[in-house]
């Protein structure tokens, strides 16, 4: 993982756990063995109370201050790490913050590398693997929803409903391997008996539950990559300006102003939108234009969500347009149409509702962003288009733990169809055993190192 488990054993680790810079506080923290003695040594001190704040003065090699402020003292096992833990909460100068620590390394601490406070936890089961990675997702929420969410997955919310779910799919297993180790003696056959497959049936209602709130979990802390495009002048920037309550783009009446790509990061109705606005698609002879065009049509095959802005007054065939701008008709769940300028209209109320083509419905939102109009009926469609509707008890999840409750979801698929189709009762077990395995690695419980070592990697230094 991040240490080898000798050196996790015996080194004491040492970060300063606030961001640099100027401000009140600046927190170093401690772990390890040689963190109480450590503390004495800085301060001169001969006892720390625990869970005690000390008023204390911080000493150089030389007995001259470095800083002064609180010492707080927390023994293990009863810490966040599961180590002896000390705090030094000093003023926070970037400065006084070095100083400190270079004394803290002269007496013996070692510098902590990104997440090793946090892996030290996971590793004395002071927390498991997603409640680990919620401290991150904590840390950097975009949202209100994020962060309310992280902080649920934080105090154990998110692994209590997988625990749950090992639990009834642990129970299966063993029904299932001890009917195949001790049959029935009247010749019953245990695969045609109802409880398996009722049980069956339960485990994987519950775990596509839990699957459609980690969907939800994963769009709250990765967001969604939007792209906006379409011809000059339609209204783009316009329509970033208005969704990012600011002038972020240049706007003219001049066709092509938009030469490169825009981006920007929003929030609408909890949803984190990393969006981008592009140069208006179409031919010209403009090098610098051409250079823009290019990156443009390179982020479209890039985004989750396409939306096409178009000139509603000037053009009443959108799906001959999208052609015509993407080279094919996009999927109708990856592409929103967006018809602008409906101000221009005089009766845009009997505009189309829907366009279709080869059995794909399109539905094309009528906005004018000169006068804001139709921009709410636009949010909602977006969460509706990438399936975001949270629930206030959301939680937050990531890309692997959807991998992890799919590969579960398909283990219990094949031992569904070993039970009904085939009749194997070893081939049942064995796909049982790769879901509980998925699913374990979720919590951490059978997880590669190498892994453990990314997730961790990505952590803050301190935390």
């Amino acid at each position: 993982m991040l240490n080898n488990s000798q050196t996790a054993l015996t080194s004491t680790i040492a970060a300063i756990a606030t961001p640099m810079g100027r401000g009140g506080v600046g927190v170093i923290r401690l772990s390890g063995p040689n963190s109480y003695q450590i503390a004495l040594a800085l301060t001169g001190r001969q006892a720390f109370k625990p869970r005690f704040a000390h008023f204390c003065r911080f000493y150089d090699s030389d007995d001259t201050v470095i800083d002064e402020g609180l010492v707080l003292y927390f023994p293990a096992p009863h810490s966040f790490t599961g180590e002896d833990v000390i705090e030094l909460q000093g003023h926070g100068g970037m400065i006084l913050q070095q100083q400190l620590l270079t004394r803290v390394f002269e007496l013996g601490a070692n510098q902590a590398v990104a997440g090793e406070f946090s892996a030290r936890a996971f590793d004395n089961d002071k927390l498991d693997l997603v409640q680990a990675e919620a401290i991150a997702d904590a840390i950097d929420a975009t949202s209100v929803a994020a962060a309310k969410s992280a902080m649920r997955s934080l105090t154990g919310e998110f692994s209590q409903k997988i625990n749950a779910l090992l639990e009834q799919l642990i129970q299966l297993r063993l029904y299932v391997e001890a009917a195949i180790d001790f049959p029935d003696e009247e010749g019953v056959d245990f695969l045609a008996d109802e409880h398996i497959a009722k049980q069956l049936r339960q485990v994987c209602e519950q775990l596509n539950n839990v699957l459609a709130t980690a969907k939800q979990g994963q769009l709250l802390r990765d967001g969604v990559s939007v792209v906006i495009a379409g011809r000059p002048n339609a209204g783009k920037s316009s329509l970033l300006n208005r969704l990012a309550g600011q002038e972020r783009a240049i706007v003219t009446d001049i066709a092509g102003t938009t030469r490169d790509i825009l981006q920007e990061t929003i929030v609408l109705n909890g949803l984190t939108l990393n969006l981008t606005d592009t140069a208006g698609l179409r031919q010209t002879d403009d090098i610098v234009e051409q250079a823009g065009i290019e990156r443009a049509r390179q982020a479209i095959t890039q985004a989750d969500l396409l939306l096409m802005v178009y000139d509603a007054h000037r053009e009443h065939e959108p799906l001959r347009l999208a052609t015509e701008l993407f080279g094919s008709l996009p999927n109708a769940n990856s592409i929103l149409m967006i018809a602008n300028k409906i101000d221009l209209s005089d009766n845009h109320q009997n505009l189309p509702k829907q366009f279709s083509s080869q059995e794909q419905i399109y539905h094309p939102v009528y906005v004018s962003c000169k006068y804001d109009t139709g921009l709410e009926e636009l949010v909602n469609q977006i969460c509706d288009k990438v399936g975001f509707h949270p629930p206030e008890n959301s939680l937050i999840a990531r890309t692997r733990h959807l991998d992890a409750l799919r590969r579960t979801q398909m283990a219990l698929q094949e031992a569904d169809e070993q039970l009904h189709l085939f009749h194997a009762g070893e081939l049942v077990a064995e796909s049982l055993r790769q879901a509980q395995i998925s699913l374990n690695e979720i919590t951490g419980e059978f997880t590669a190192d190498d892994l453990l070592g990314k997730i961790f990697g990505s952590f803050c230094i301190g935390k």
